[in-house]
């Protein structure tokens, strides 16, 4: 006989939370949003029945939030804006191995205290190669080695100030234009960031080139990265100053996927799938973790405690919660199969919780999907969500893959899901059908459709946290481990959601005057 539960499936929406005494230290300034991603030991006797702190992780986010697996959310352009505000990307798997990888170099690339130079010419190169590598990259400081790569004898360095495209001949070359050796202001192998920063500034560089005792390359240390650190104090980085990446893995390819990741930087990895609970995901974390041991990998999605320790005891590290909740998903019209966000969050935390207090280790939990309005952020944390994983949210942002076009007056990002056609995402909802051939879905578990434009990530995320910690100052908290020990949530009737928006009242329109009468 089919199990039934007796309490119906919750979504976000149908909670409130009720306010706590706001004390003098609850103010926002005050607030410590960092969370936990990967699994960690932890003293259950010492933590007073709160989740450990997040600082015995060993890899942590400023910010609880995290981008969805998805072709038009996450490219490496969204995850460098995102981790560079507090959060994390993880790069899609829907594509080939090669452009996934290249998709996490260029964001472990990008800002570094100490970067390895991925544009290099020789000195026989001409202003044409120049300017093809620039646009390639779009880097427009090239190092110049005897043999043009990364780490050869260093002879110069060209940047866009050294050139005057339409006047300097395309085929001039690099040796006669570039600045030499002689005349730049480097230094050496042992130098600390805090120090080539310090050079920097006195001497008044963009770029400062750090050599070994054989005048080869090694680093690259520019101001730019000085300067928007200081404009992105919350940004997640590793310990050579990296900016911290995820990518997506499938149950599939995973055995020649995941090591080509690994070597690309990836800081952790995830396993995309509709429904995780399965043997396919258990095999695929087993060999991650007898292959790679320090690599870490999150797996789901799940809606229950049945699901959360199968995975668990699988070894991952963390794991994602939600099935048929995001605004594209359309699994729940087409197999019957999900759970509203708020119930699966909620039955998760408690069993994570359990598996703390019985063995000492903590997994965090990403409630992934079923939020529409930013306050539904705030209720996945207080259900005990570690971080949350958004979609719809990240797709409407310039840094987002999809395009910005315009309909009806109005600006629109496109937004299709990996369970549409378009995506041809087939190995997420795969059955393990290995001999069966396919180019498309059976059918569609998404939609292909548009999201309203609004703007820049850092700009919008910055206002959705800004109600994040308000609120959790409103209960009484001040970092995420209190505020999931003291939130107080109640059930909301229909009638109190109406009660909760404007009523009773006609919005005065902006474009138009009143007239006296």
């Amino acid at each position: 006989m089919a199990f039934i539960y007796d309490e119906p499936s919750r979504t976000f929406g149908e909670f409130l939370l009720v306010p706590n005494l706001t004390t003098k230290a609850s103010v926002p300034a005050n607030v410590d949003l960092t969370a936990p991603v990967v699994r960690f030991k932890a003293d259950p006797s010492r933590t007073g029945g709160t989740p450990p702190s997040p600082k015995q992780s060993p890899l942590t986010i400023a910010v609880p939030v995290t981008s969805a697996l998805m072709q038009s959310v996450s490219g490496a352009s969204l995850a460098i804006a995102l981790a560079r505000s507090g959060g994390l990307s993880f790069i899609f798997g829907s594509q080939g191995i090669a452009e996934e990888a290249a998709m996490v170099r260029r964001v472990k690339n990008y800002k570094a205290g100490f970067v390895v130079s991925d544009s290099n010419l020789a000195p026989d190169a001409t202003l044409a190669d120049v300017l093809a590598l620039t646009d390639r990259t779009d880097h427009s400081t090239i190092a110049i080695t005897e043999d043009g790569s990364p780490q050869g004898k260093f002879v110069g360095i060209i940047t866009s100030r050294d050139y005057r495209v339409g006047k300097t001949p395309m085929t001039m070359p690099v040796r006669e234009i570039m600045t030499p050796f002689k005349s730049i202001h480097g230094a050496r192998v042992g130098i600390d960031l805090q120090e080539a920063n310090e050079l920097i500034w006195r001497q008044k560089l963009n770029c400062l080139p750090v050599v070994d005792e054989r005048q080869h390359l090694q680093y690259l240390v520019f101001r730019k990265d000085y300067d928007a650190h200081q404009e992105h104090p919350l940004e997640n980085v590793d310990r050579e100053k990296r900016l911290i990446v995820g990518a997506g893995i499938n149950s599939r390819d995973h055995r020649e996927r995941v090591p080509a990741l690994i070597e690309a930087g990836a800081d952790v990895l995830c396993l995309d799938s509709s429904d995780g609970y399965s043997e396919w995901q258990r095999d695929t974390i087993e060999f991650v973790k007898s292959n790679f041991k320090s690599a870490y990998i999150g797996a789901g999605n799940v809606v229950d405690r049945e699901g959360f320790n199968y995975l668990v005891e699988a070894g991952a590290d963390f794991i994602k919660v939600g099935i048929g909740g995001g605004s594209i998903c359309i699994t729940r019209e087409q197999k019957g199969i999900g759970r509203g966000q708020a119930s699966a969050v909620i039955e998760v935390a408690k069993a994570r919780d359990e598996y703390f207090q019985r063995t000492g280790v903590y997994v965090p939990i990403c409630s992934d999907g079923g939020i529409s309005q930013d306050y539904h952020v705030t209720m996945a944390l207080a259900m005990g969500a570690d971080f949350v994983m958004m979609g719809r949210y990240f797709a409407r942002f310039d840094e987002a893959p999809g395009r910005k076009v315009r309909i009806n007056n109005q600006f629109m990002k496109e937004y299709w899901g990996e369970g549409s056609n378009r995506a041809r995402n087939w190995q997420r909802y795969d059955h393990g059908e290995a001999d069966k051939q396919k180019d498309q879905l059976e059918f569609e578990e998404g939609v292909d459709s548009y999201v309203p434009y609004a703007g820049k990530l850092k700009d919008n995320l910055d206002l959705t946290l800004a109600k994040v910690r308000s609120t959790m100052c409103n209960c009484g908290a001040t970092n995420l481990r209190e505020f999931y020990r003291m939130a107080r949530l109640t059930v909301a009737s229909t009638v109190s959601i109406h009660e909760g928006g404007v009523h009773d009242v006609m919005l005065k329109d902006t474009r138009t005057s009143p007239r006296d009468t």
